[in-house]
């Protein structure tokens, strides 16, 4: 199963895909590694975003979308624009895709039951898609629900 890890952050929706694989995680190759929404957006902006993200799913053959969720109030509230895009993500009809918010409690202890047996740094992965990873492995091990795996690269 593949997952797309999700965070959206300001104007852009940065992406890591994680695959299970017989127990074992791996991360396939992928040319995407943020998705944008220009700021002064319109509809058609809105609608490219979300054809482009599906477009990007299907591509890879993604089944579950994990997005990281924000808080709608507070200090650490999202903005306007990344509730747009998390919509668009969800209202996606071209092909079928389970997405998921994972609220950061949810994540938090989730990665204190199942921590990470490998850092972050040894994935190849750059840095800003930290967030999106994680996700991605929270939200494979909520669909897995299974015991204990491996990360390889």
């Amino acid at each position: 199963m593949i997952v797309c890890g999700v965070e959206l952050t300001g104007s852009d929706a940065v992406v890591c895909l994680l695959n299970m694989d017989r127990g074992q995680f791996n991360l396939p190759e992928c040319k995407v590694r943020k998705l944008s929404l220009p700021k002064n957006h319109s509809r058609e902006d809105l609608k490219r975003f979300q054809a482009a993200f599906a477009a990007l799913m299907a591509e890879y053959g993604v089944t579950t979308v994990a997005i990281k969720e924000r808080m709608p109030k507070g200090k650490f509230a999202g903005g306007a624009i990344s509730f747009k895009m998390e919509a668009a993500i969800q209202l996606i009809t071209d092909i079928e895709l389970m997405v998921t918010l994972l609220p950061p409690a949810l994540i938090k202890s989730t990665l204190a039951s199942n921590p990470l047996s490998i850092a972050f740094t040894d994935t190849g992965l750059k840095a800003f898609q930290e967030t999106a990873f994680i996700a991605a492995y929270v939200g494979q091990l909520q669909g897995q629900r299974s015991g204990t795996c491996e990360l390889r690269k």
